[in-house]
């Protein structure tokens, strides 16, 4: 007889929804029979990783036998000269959720509340409702963050506050204005959590970078990752950045060794591939003209893109087009999980890439 385990779970647990991924191209050929599928499900990098990180896993590779080095040292000091900040400043984890886990686990638990705003990232209430903390999500305001109504939910128990800029799935983003307005009226006992995971891929000329923040406010934290504009999705490996005290907090809940070895030279090496990095953005801007472009042209509505992807509303429902996709060999992501059943969302693929979805998009509409 096998117990319900969920019984003995931590409170908030047994109300989870696991994080759904996009579908795996490996799961997708081996269920359909078919070869050659493209995924454009979770806006990774279509060139792939830099030469350069290749070349410094391979390096490396004797070494496996080694823990890893906690602190990442090399990587550190390398963002700390990139970014004009001090080394304290940083913290590294197995990709940027995993910061986001850290920071929940150091101030958020029972009798405390964690905001964040509908459509968000999905990782963000996930790891608050586990801790046991309560919830609070702010109505969006155009499929976006709507900072006066997150303002609104500000009280004595609450602990943290999430915004992703640009917001993946919606592709919103808030400007420099209204989230210094936002980040002075939280009270300092809220941790503020600027997620700026596409940063890199942002165009938009009035897209803010968060660091100038942080010479004023003790209490906020940017996140970032390796996984997108980098291309090294597969070896999570993400960073924060905040005041050498938040850090300081932070590491003692982070786990010795989080970010492997290969993970840690690998995002070395991709800093400094400032060839790949154009590239990747260049590829990125053709790619976000064309699926605009291809979208309008076949009279859908679409949201505005932003970073590496856009979310696109569908006549009948998302679900059905995109298992119809799916048996053309072609990956979008589905956004039912995030309460947007009409949508779907894909993401920059290479240009035949891009055509083909387009192609099969008119397929199936």
């Amino acid at each position: 007889m096998c117990n319900s385990y969920l019984e003995y779970a931590a409170a908030g647990v047994s109300d989870l929804r696991p994080y759904q991924p996009g579908k795996p191209l490996a799961e997708l050929e081996r269920e359909l029979g078919i070869r050659d599928a493209i995924k454009l499900a979770s806006n990774e990098n279509p060139l792939g990783p830099s030469p350069l990180a290749l070349a410094a896993i391979r390096e490396v590779l004797p070494a496996l036998a080694q823990y890893p080095e906690g602190s990442a040292p090399e990587l550190r000091a390398l963002l700390a000269r990139q970014l004009d900040l001090d080394p304290g400043q940083f913290i590294f984890g197995n990709g940027s959720d995993q910061v986001v886990e850290l920071a929940v686990r150091a101030f958020a638990g029972p009798g405390t509340e964690v905001i964040v705003s509908q459509y968000a990232f999905a990782a963000y209430a996930i790891a608050a409702q586990a801790s046991g903390a309560t919830v609070r999500v702010a109505p969006a305001r155009d499929y976006g963050h709507d900072l006066d109504a997150m303002a609104s939910l500000l009280n004595a128990n609450t602990r943290l506050v999430f915004i992703a800029n640009p917001n993946n799935p919606t592709g919103t983003y808030l400007t420099a204005e209204a989230l210094e307005t936002f980040i002075d009226s939280v009270p300092s006992h809220a941790l503020v959590v600027l997620d700026e995971a596409y940063l890199e891929l942002m165009d938009a000329a009035d897209y803010p970078d968060g660091r100038p923040w942080l010479r004023r406010f003790s209490n906020l934290m940017l996140t970032r990752t390796f996984s997108k504009a980098y291309g090294l999705a597969g070896l999570r490996c993400g960073y924060g950045i905040g005041h050498p005290d938040l850090m300081a907090a932070l590491e003692r809940v982070r786990q010795p060794f989080n970010v492997n070895t290969l993970a840690q030279v690998a995002a070395h090496a991709a800093l400094t591939d400032h060839a790949h990095l154009q590239a990747t953005l260049a590829n990125n801007r053709q790619g976000i003209v064309a699926l605009r472009d291809g979208l309008c042209n076949l009279g859908l509505t679409i949201l505005p893109p932003a970073g590496n992807f856009t979310a696109f509303a569908v006549p009948g429902g998302g679900q059905r087009v995109y298992e119809a996709l799916l048996l053309r060999g072609v990956i979008v992501r589905p956004l039912t999980p995030y309460g947007m059943p009409d949508h779907l969302r894909v993401s920059v693929g290479l240009p035949v890439e891009n055509q083909r979805f387009l192609t099969m998009l008119g397929e199936v509409l």
